[in-house]
């Protein structure tokens, strides 16, 4: 199982709108590829959160291919769209993982 993992840190004055647009369309979007089979988000506590929450998306693939599939065909097309939303009010990065056990 490969975790595809994108933790952003979110400008307080867009927070709300943006959790909302997250959880109705972008999240909906992805899943709707059928390139992972579910996803899970968490907020980090114990933070500084003058500047903004810290959030966690983690999306689950069943290999290696599906993700690789999905951020070289559809992944540039979504985080533009994100930039092209909110701007420079976020700041994203992504990494990739391979469950253990």
């Amino acid at each position: 199982m490969i975790v595809y993992n994108n933790t952003i840190n979110i400008d307080p004055f867009i927070e709300e709108r943006w959790l909302q647009w997250l959880l109705q369309e972008h999240i909906p979007e992805i899943m709707a590829l059928g390139l992972f089979t579910e996803w899970k988000m968490f907020r980090l506590l114990e933070q500084d959160d003058t500047e903004g929450m810290t959030f966690v998306i983690q999306y689950f693939a069943p290999s290696l291919e599906n993700y690789y599939l999905f951020t070289e065909e559809f992944a540039p097309a979504l985080q533009r769209r994100s930039f092209d939303k909110w701007g420079d009010r976020f700041i994203a990065f992504r990494t990739v993982m391979e469950v253990v056990h």
